[in-house]
Formats: structure tokens, sequence, C-alpha cells
């Protein structure tokens, strides 16, 4: 189920609107971890203490298990605030802006590939103790997680991905343009050819680009994600972010052996939920199929009407699905405790 028809090119370069102030009205907590060549901003609902002296949990009241949430390329930690409180009954759930996103500084290494977000994730997990985690992932940070479940099967419980970026040898024209962000230069021209837009006109093309019905976001939310916009162009680093991530997402799909990020999905041994949205411009729904097949004993939802974000356009669906996920690990391991 794929489009043929190709947006303004400009528009791949705009970043993923956060949710807003959520459609559930739930109130979050920010705070920021220091890590050796690494500052992650991490956002959870009210209710989840934040981890305090920068690492290890000291507070009371963590009896729920761990979950963490990964943004996808130009997104934040922003775009689980719908997901987040519809499961906080159930996870313990933290969601972080990856280096040079959202909140978070770049690195200092300048290193913007699938592998680093992955060891970024893999740092904050193992320097907060929070491990293994309910892991959930959209894009870029489907990517990163697939990877994480492979080589840390030790720090990942289930695993979560909405429209995963797992490589597409045929991907469809749509996503063409934001595959072209990787090549040297070319945010600099797309900075140029936009530099007369405004905010409002850069968060309707990316809604455009994003999500399978744009007019699913309430004005509240529009709102908001214009003054993001706004403060992520004033960003000095904005540019150079995005372009040395889409080249980082390019690389990681030409990589063979055993860090294929096929290959990698096959070796993941976590429970797994694949979400897939009828209307997603940047991940050809007909990759569903194929990533069903790798990931071994895998869920599948497909959402007809959804585009890249399902999490911001059908929380409550992605969160019934994910709850469906959890009681079936939970079965899954009082079985296997029986069995002992």
């Amino acid at each position: 189920m794929s489009s043929t028809e190709s947006p303004d090119t400009a528009t791949a370069a705009l970043p993923v609107p956060p949710a807003g102030p959520g459609r559930h009205g739930a109130a979050e907590t920010v705070h920021t971890v220091a890590l050796p060549g690494l500052t992650l901003t991490v956002r959870a609902p009210v209710g989840s203490p934040a981890p305090q002296g920068g690492g290890a949990e000291t507070g009371t009241g963590r009896d729920r298990e761990p979950a963490l949430y990964v943004h996808g390329l130009g997104g934040s930690s922003q775009n689980w605030s719908d997901l987040m409180p519809l499961l906080a009954d159930r996870v313990d759930g933290e969601a972080i802006d990856l280096p040079g996103f959202g909140h978070s500084p770049p690195p200092d290494d300048g290193n913007y590939s699938v592998s680093a977000q992955a060891r970024a994730v893999i740092r904050y997990l193992d320097a907060a103790g929070r491990g293994p985690v309910h892991l959930i992932g959209n894009s870029m940070g489907g990517a990163a997680a697939t990877r994480v479940a492979a080589v840390r099967p030790d720090l990942v419980r289930t695993l979560t991905l909405i429209s995963p970026a797992l490589p597409e040898l045929r991907p469809q024209l749509t996503a063409v343009p934001t595959a072209l962000l990787a090549v040297p230069g070319i945010t600099g021209l797309f900075g140029r050819l936009t530099h007369d837009w405004t905010p409002e006109r850069r968060t309707r093309e990316v809604l455009a680009l994003c999500y399978g019905d744009p007019g699913r976001v309430s004005p509240e939310g529009f709102n908001a994600a214009v003054d993001e916009y706004a403060r992520r162009l004033e960003l000095p680093y904005f540019w150079e972010v995005m372009e040395r991530s889409a080249r980082g997402l390019v690389n990681a799909y030409t990589l063979g052996g055993q860090h294929n990020l096929w290959r990698q999905a096959e070796r993941v041994l976590a429970p797994t939920l694949l979400v897939y949205g009828g209307r997603d411009r940047l991940v050809s729904f007909r990759m569903a199929r194929r990533a069903a097949a790798a990931f071994r004993g895998s869920r599948l939802l497909t959402l007809p009407e959804a585009g890249h974000v399902a999490m911001m356009e059908y929380p409550e669906t992605v969160a019934r699905a994910v709850r469906e996920l959890l009681d079936s690990d939970m079965t899954d391991v009082t079985a296997d405790a029986s069995r002992s």
C-alpha cells in the first residue's frame, strides 16, 4: 500500500511535531541524566518519580515494571505524551530525547549512527539500572530498539516497534526526500529554500507527511508544534543533526553480516509487537509482512488509517495492543516459573 504522490522535498527536513500538552492532559516531569560525553533529557508522567543523583533509582513507589520509549528521526520524547499516560498504571514509563533531539544536546563525539543511538539507550539503561524494560520505539527509534534487543537481550523484556525504520530495497517515493537528507549539503539547501516558511507552514507540511489524517491533531497540539519548531530552528546544530542522523540511518540500511538490521531482527528473543499504518508515507505498509516473519513469534497490528506515528494518532488502540503484549509476556513468565 504505497503512495506515488511526492511531497515538496523540503518537508522531509522538518521534525515530527510533539503531541502538544497531551490529549489526555497528563502532567509530566522532565529531568536530565549526565553520562560521559552524553547528556539525555528524560520525560515521565507525573507519579513516576525521577531517578535521583543522575543515575540509579533511589525513590520508592517503583513497583511497576519499567518501560522506555524511543522516538524517531526529527522527533522527541514529547511524541509519547499521549501514549505514556494510557500505560502508566501498568508500566513505569520514561521517554528519552536522543542525543541532539528534543532538549538533549549533541553528543561529544558527533556520532548519530543507529548504533550510536542504540548505545545511548543501552548506556542510559545500564546507568539507571532500569533493565529489563518494555522497550517501545518509533521509526529510527524502532531501528535503534531492534539493535538494543539483539545485542543486549538482558535489557529488553518486550519490544514494541511502531513503523520501525528497517531497510527497504524499494522505498516508496514519498520517503525518498528524507533519504536525501543524508547527502552532504542538502540540509543547508533545504534551510535556504524554506528560509521564508513560517512555523505554521512547517507544521502543516510535516503533519501531512507523518499523519494519516492531520485533522486528528487538536488546535492545542498544533500550536504546541508551532512553538516547538520556532525553538528548534534557533538551535545552531539543528540542520547538522538532521543531516548526520539521516546519513546514519541510510548507512544502517547498507550494513551486511551480523550488523544488518534484518539479521538482528531475527536474533531478537523478546516478545515483539509490530505496528504499521496503512497511510504511512515514510515506512511502506508492505514491510509489515516481512517484519512479522523476521521477528519470531511476533504480534502484528495494522491500522489502515494511520500514518507514521500511530502512537500519536491512535494512542488508545496502540495502548490496548501493548497491554495484550504485556499480558501475554506475564503469562509466559508465570508458566516458565511453574515448570522450574
